[in-house]
């Protein structure tokens, strides 16, 4: 029974006038953002461990926090355009979740892990990507209620995505796991490999979006099965399949500059020529 003086609460909706639907992709962001900072946990106690297989799997948990933090910023963003749940506050919530995610955590984890040893020359390349993440989330946010956007609007994206860019910085790491080879961890081969993803954050370079990919009918089976093969091999071979990922999306950019260019044309040709007054 309900009181005169007690108004019903709206079925959903928590008292203050916040509902459970907008709730739900905001959860997941800080969910996000949580397991980055993990992964900045991990990379502290792996930097100040002293058993080897200790130390190892410190940071391979590490790099798992950061790609699951990967993983759930995909879906709060889908989730939200289902429940129709999109609001200024998520995205910027967004925006911050990912800054750290995808800048920090993965800058402070490969400084504890290889740049270190250099500090001088590898703090500035672990800034890089720190800096150029912000950079591009500010840049997003800059542009978000702009309605002309070439690349976007084509079904482009501008520079590599932050959670990509993440991933890609990880690679010799992925690659001193899986190899147990030293070469990898050398300030020299992390160090400028930073600084190019870095680059390729902010750069203005047109890369391929989902929306972008729309295989054939004829090979969407085909298709299918490799996404599965993708998955397996995940769960068997997760290291070097991270890294052959990370190989074939860096092959695919210079296909993302081509079919741009070549939408650009095709733009250009479709455009009503004037005719000069008389």
């Amino acid at each position: 029974m309900t009181f005169a003086h007690e108004p019903e609460t709206p079925r959903g909706r928590l008292p203050g006038g916040l509902t459970l639907r907008a709730m739900t992709p905001n959860a997941i962001t800080v969910a996000a953002l949580c397991s980055g900072l993990t992964g900045i946990r991990f990379a502290v106690t792996a930097a100040s461990g002293t058993d080897p297989l200790v130390v190892a799997e410190d940071w391979r948990k590490a790099v798992i926090a950061v790609i699951i933090a990967g993983i759930l910023d995909g879906l709060d963003g889908r989730i939200a355009r289902l429940l129709k749940a999109q609001s200024r506050f998520g995205a910027e919530l967004d925006s911050l979740a990912d800054n750290v995610s995808f800048g920090v955590a993965p800058a402070l984890i490969l400084f504890l892990w290889s740049l270190q040893e250099a500090p001088r020359v590898g703090w500035f390349a672990a800034l890089a990507v720190a800096i150029a993440c912000a950079l591009r989330l500010a840049r997003f946010n800059a542009r978000i209620d702009n309605d002309v956007q070439p690349h976007k609007s084509a079904g482009f994206l501008t520079g590599i995505p932050a959670p990509v860019g993440a991933g890609l910085a990880f690679l010799p790491l992925y690659l001193w796991i899986a190899t147990d080879n030293p070469l990898f961890r050398l300030p020299v081969v992390v160090g400028p490999w930073l600084v190019l993803i870095a680059f390729l954050m902010i750069s203005n370079i047109a890369t391929l979006s989902w929306t972008s990919l729309r295989p054939r009918r004829s090979v969407r089976l085909e298709l299918m099965g490799l996404v599965g093969l993708v998955i397996a091999a995940l769960l068997t071979e997760p290291w070097l399949t991270l890294v052959g990922i990370c190989v074939v999306y860096i092959l695919l950019l210079p296909l993302g500059v081509l079919r741009y260019a070549r939408v650009k044309r095709q733009r250009a040709n479709a455009r009503p020529v004037q005719l000069p007054s008389e």
